[in-house]
């Protein structure tokens, strides 16, 4: 357990503990490249433009959690429910005096009821200029992706062939529709797995993988970490930073805005007329 003392904490993998911030927007950048850390924001009865800024500011992949103050203290400045609407938080919980790490542990692992939505949110959060029509198009992938297995039946489900679907996201500098589809169907085993004592290969099966070796190389492949990792560090946000990050880097998310967090190399945007060229769905 951790007291109040601190607006601001950090609660990082094997969450036993919370760590007040010290060094500001500097450690902030550091937890955010931890697997499965969350900022948790302990709000009092007075508004810290400060605070929020940095709450607002947060790298990419780290989830936020509000802990409310007391009952009543917030009721005269309603700018606070502002703030936090703002911030974009992953888990609100109602006030205590000293939160635990183990019980924010469970908040943050815990599925959304909405994943095609909160992702296409988080999305807009990271700046990446998606319009509204196209951020209905992930999403729907998203949400197919909960029963389909290949891009041929998710463009059938939105009455759009293959090619269209592919050029509207290659023409906004975004991921070809079958990378949503595969991360979308591993945002949905991370989730699984956290929730879960099932084996890796039941849950593959449970999701269309023909065995828990082709998740295991999936995972790897689409974000650098295997489900015994992603088992342990809770959250889904960190998940789908780990694979932006991956598509940036190999020049296959170069959209109107890009967080400089984002930014591909030099090399990777040569290659974005080739794949533009050649869209591969």
């Amino acid at each position: 357990m951790s007291g109040r003392g601190s607006p601001i904490q950090l609660l990082t993998y094997p969450y036993d503990h919370l760590n007040p911030l010290v060094e500001g927007p500097v450690e902030l950048r550091t937890a955010g490249r931890q697997p499965g850390s969350a900022l948790v924001w302990a709000m009092t009865d007075r508004r810290e433009p400060t605070t929020v800024k940095m709450v607002r500011g947060r790298p990419g992949g780290l989830a936020l959690l509000v802990v409310l103050p007391a009952a009543g203290s917030h009721s005269s400045h309603p700018q606070m429910m502002h703030d936090v609407q703002s911030a974009r938080p992953t888990g609100v919980l109602p006030y205590h005096p000293k939160p635990s790490a183990f019980e924010l542990a469970q908040v943050l692992r815990t599925p959304p009821t909405d994943i095609g939505g909160e992702v296409t949110d988080y999305l807009r959060w990271r700046g990446l200029g998606i319009d509204r029509e196209t951020a209905q198009v992930i999403r729907r992938i998203i949400d197919l992706g909960a029963a389909l297995r290949s891009v041929t039946a998710v463009s059938r489900g939105m009455y759009l062939s293959r090619r269209a679907l592919g050029r509207r996201l290659l023409s906004r500098g975004l991921p070809v529709p079958s990378h949503w589809l595969q991360v979308a169907r591993l945002l949905r085993v991370a989730l699984r797995l956290q929730n879960s004592d099932a084996t890796v290969s039941s849950i593959a099966f449970d999701f269309g993988y023909p065995d828990g070796f082709s998740v295991s190389n999936q995972m790897e492949r689409l974000i650098g970490h295997r489900p015994s990792e992603v088992r342990v560090r809770f959250g889904w946000e960190w998940i789908l930073e780990a694979w932006l990050r991956r598509e940036a880097e190999h020049g296959r998310l170069v959209p109107t805005v890009t967080p400089q967090s984002l930014e591909p190399s030099r090399r990777a945007r040569k290659s974005k007329a080739i794949t533009r060229s050649a869209p591969s769905t």
